[in-house]
């Protein structure tokens, strides 16, 4: 043992050494045979595992793990492989006990197995080799350890000389330790040359830089599991033989260590190749997947089948869906030639579109509108998956009563990449329409969905086109579907005034004069207080006092003032993507925006269908306030145009409009006119976190 570790010494200093690289080269002729050397494996560590060296007076994990070896040799045409294999593994296993029972220098019998195995690939060459050493090391400590209780082995065991093992398992601890870390060390690097065997040739060449650092690597990857494998068998050879005289010997303990350390060195600088091999792997694949997309889209199908399964099931899962809200499992046949809305967030999204969406799936259909909707969330795949983001998902989901996502994190990532370049997902909630071949009828229909509810169905281009045609700008394109109660204000002719602002003070001072303004003019005004885009907070408080103070109608439910905003932002997309010059619905839309954009309060007010007048909230104000001075053409040409004349004449050279556009998709609008003067507005950028 002490001409082996001196052998060992010699050999550190020269381990790159390019002679003996040469020399490990020359007995590397492989023949071309392919052996499946995984089955091998399994044995291996389970007997590696089974026989670990007696530690505490216990052997460890001899009850608790599972039978490895029934499971391997059932393996399918392994039993013919194992035969025709066990002659080389038998003379190998002869080699190693020979060799390192004479105490020979550690180089030359590694040397001797390289031989031996020359016609094999180099994982065959490391996998045998253990196969043999695993042979001699389980018949080692089977005997020791049946030696107490089996009388033949207790008689096998006499003729070794290895009764007193036990005995002195305590003074041994050292180099069982030292060999149970070297022999795992051998194992991590041998299982890595054998990933490196199995990277599929389609996605990875020899010739890429992480491949070719490997494949240089991996001979001496290969000499130093052999050399260690011969230092193992040195170390159990020594023990051979051992009587009560024994002692620990420290320095066959560190040489041990050493060459463990070796090898896990080897071994972390092959894993970080290896890495860098699965990357570039996992980016061809998610590039084939990306592009299996875009043809998938690009064809023409007789259902959606391979269209959803590609979107929602990339693993074959029998039932990848599930019904939110009653987590009852579904295969994705039920949507077999059915029209699916794709519902893509993030796990942002707010509860105001999940209840919106949820009234309008549970609303009354005609028998002709069939659809269903699918949940997809977008997760990010670079933050790790927690707890916190398991219980927002499940907590979202069982809001929804349709059809959801199983598992948001089995999503490929190129399906996420095309769902962002292809479909423009970015932050914003999108409700991606496929028809019942699986052809996108709409990449977001959302916009549609908030204007018209149910009645936008089947969610097409031309829908969109026929129900913009009939629409006017009018009070019940604003609330439709909010307010319940406007609808017969409007019946009874009554002067409907939506306000909004966040400046109490100003409310207070602008409910007041337009309730005396309507009593003075003899008329029955409706006030509606649609509060602020983004302020849910500041929202609260402005309804509690409105409340309180008796200043006017509220719609209490927070997302009713939602919904209003977020109907006016889809209008404008809508209006965007048809890229109509001097649109008049999209002005005004354009206008309210421009209105919540201030810091001033604001009011429009509405009468029947044609009468309209508008205002930011000092002009709002003034325009009340001065009455008197308009009052006669009140009483000669109505309230409302009036006040809409009164307006156009309050209007001066100075003033400032704010208009902020959402991050939607369709484009900004190159050239935007200012509300109050008609004049072209200048254009700037804004970054917002913060949404109150």
């Amino acid at each position: 043992m002490q001409r082996m570790i001196k052998s060992d010494h010699r050999m550190f200093s020269a381990s790159d050494d390019s002679t003996m690289m040469k020399q490990i080269q020359a007995t590397h002729a492989p023949d071309g045979r392919e052996l499946d050397v995984n089955p091998f494996l399994h044995i291996i560590e389970d007997i590696l595992r089974r026989a670990n060296p007696i530690i505490d007076g216990g052997f460890h994990g001899t009850q608790e793990h599972v039978d490895h070896v029934e499971d391997s040799a059932s393996l399918a045409g392994f039993d013919d492989i194992l035969e025709a294999l066990a002659y080389i593994i038998h003379k190998i296993s002869c080699e190693i006990s020979c060799k390192c029972s004479g105490g020979g220098d550690a180089h030359a019998t590694t040397m001797v197995l390289f031989n031996t195995l020359t016609s094999y690939s180099w994982d065959a060459k490391v996998v045998l080799s253990l196969a043999a050493f695993a042979v001699n090391y389980g018949e080692f400590w089977l005997v020791a350890k049946l030696s107490t209780t089996n009388p033949l082995a207790k008689s096998v065991a006499f003729l070794k000389q290895l009764p007193d093992i036990i005995e002195h398992s305590n003074s041994l601890k050292p180099q069982y330790d030292a060999l149970e870390k070297l022999i795992k060390a051998m194992m991590d690097l041998t299982r890595c040359i054998v990933e490196f065997k199995e990277l599929p040739p389609q996605y990875i060449s020899h010739d890429t830089p992480a491949m070719s650092t490997a494949i240089a690597h991996i001979p001496a990857a290969s000499y130093w599991i052999i050399r260690c494998i011969v230092a193992c068998s040195s170390q159990i050879a020594s023990l051979i033989g051992l009587r009560h005289e024994h002692t620990a010997s420290t320095t066959e303990a560190w040489e041990l260590s050493s060459l463990a350390h070796k090898v896990n060195n080897i071994h972390e600088h092959l894993k970080k190749q290896l890495a860098l091999c699965y990357q570039q792997i996992d980016e061809k694949r998610h590039l084939e997947y990306y592009q299996n997309l875009v043809h998938l889209f690009e064809t023409s199908h007789l259902d959606n089948m391979k269209i959803l399964k590609a979107l929602l099931n990339p693993k074959d899962e029998l039932q990848p869906l599930v019904i939110g809200s009653t987590k009852t499992r579904a295969n994705l046949e039920v949507l077999r030639k059915k029209h699916v809305l794709l519902l893509i967030s993030d796990l942002d999204i707010s509860h105001e579109e999940v209840l919106f969406l949820d009234s309008m799936y549970k609303e009354p259909k005609r028998p002709e509108i069939q659809y269903e909707l699918v949940w997809l969330p977008i997760v990010d795949r670079l933050t790790p998956l927690n707890e916190e983001h398991q219980h927002i998902f499940k907590h979202l989901q069982s809001m929804m009563p349709w059809y959801t996502v199983y598992d948001p994190w089995i999503i490929e990532t190129a399906v996420i990449k095309y769902i962002k370049e292809v479909w423009h997902f970015a932050k914003k909630s999108i409700l991606v329409v496929l028809d019942p071949q699986g052809k996108v009828a709409s990449r977001n229909a959302l916009h549609m969905v908030r204007i018209w509810g149910n009645h936008a169905f089947p969610f097409t281009s031309e829908k969109e086109d026929a129900l913009w045609k009939l629409e006017n700008w009018k009070l019940d394109l604003l609330v439709y579907g909010i307010d319940v109660e406007i609808p017969d204000w409007i019946a009874k002719g009554s002067v409907v005034c939506l306000y909004g602002g966040e400046d109490i003070n100003w409310i207070r001072k602008f409910t007041t004069t337009a309730k005396a303004v309507a009593e003075a003019a003899g008329i029955n005004l409706e006030l509606v207080y649609v509060g602020k885009n983004n302020a849910k907070e500041r929202l609260k408080k402005n309804i509690a006092t409105i409340n309180a103070e008796q200043l006017s109608h509220y719609w209490p439910d927070i997302s009713s003032v939602s919904l209003f905003w977020s109907r006016l932002e889809s209008m404008l997309y809508s209006k965007l993507q048809k890229t109509v010059e001097n649109d008049y619905i999209m002005q005004e839309v354009m206008t309210m925006l421009s209105f919540d954009g201030s810091d001033q309060g604001w009011a429009i007010l509405f009468r029947g269908s044609d009468e309209m007048a508008r205002a930011k909230g000092d002009l709002a104000l003034r325009s009340l306030l001065e009455f008197n001075e308009w009052r006669e053409d009140a009483e000669l040409n109505g309230f409302v145009p009036a006040l809409k004349d009164y307006l156009q004449k309050l209007h001066t050279p100075h003033h400032c409009n704010r208009l902020i556009l959402p991050g939607i998709d369709g484009g900004i609008p190159e050239r935007v006119v200012c509300a109050e003067c008609g004049r072209p507005m200048e254009k700037y950028y804004m970054y917002r976190c913060c949404t109150d």
